[in-house]
């Protein structure tokens, strides 16, 4: 499971190091690969171990060829999905196209969501950081239905 998040910098290569607290399980469970794709709803890139995204896969392939939404749901997240794997070091490769998407240049955020990452431009990460805490606070918590009997 992948939590927290860790501000690393990225190199004039694109590389990127992950935490080492991951990289012996992303080497021994998933043979050091990982899939980096965009995200539909953000200007960040998520980045999902080999057999995270083999059950991501499995669900994309339900989905119709034939329904022009679906299609393009699926042409997004494949159509920029790129295999990485862990160098020597622990780093990976972000690949250019990838880079532009999320407006990554050195400083960024990687931000563990238990069976992935996203990989975030460090001031886009602070502003939907704000953005997220201003929707918390301003909505009836007690009205949602999955967040009305969530306790810490």
């Amino acid at each position: 499971m992948f939590r927290g998040a860790s501000a690393i910098n990225m190199d004039a290569k694109g590389r990127i190091a992950i935490p080492a607290r991951y990289r012996d399980a992303l080497r021994v469970e998933h043979a050091g690969t990982v899939i980096i794709t965009v995200d539909i709803n953000a200007a960040c890139l998520l980045i999902y171990p080999l057999h995270e995204w083999e059950q991501i896969e499995a669900k994309l392939r339900l989905l119709s060829d034939t329904d022009p939404l679906e299609r393009s749901f699926k042409r997004k997240l494949l159509g920029h999905a790129q295999d990485c794997e862990l160098d020597s070091h622990g780093r990976i490769v972000v690949p250019p196209a990838l880079r532009s998407f999320a407006s990554l240049e050195k400083k960024t955020m990687l931000v563990g969501l238990l069976n992935k990452f996203e990989l975030w431009e460090e001031s886009a990460w602070q502003q939907q950081m704000d953005d997220g805490n201003e929707l918390i606070h301003s909505q009836d918590l007690a009205s949602n239905e999955r967040l009305a009997h969530f306790s810490l």
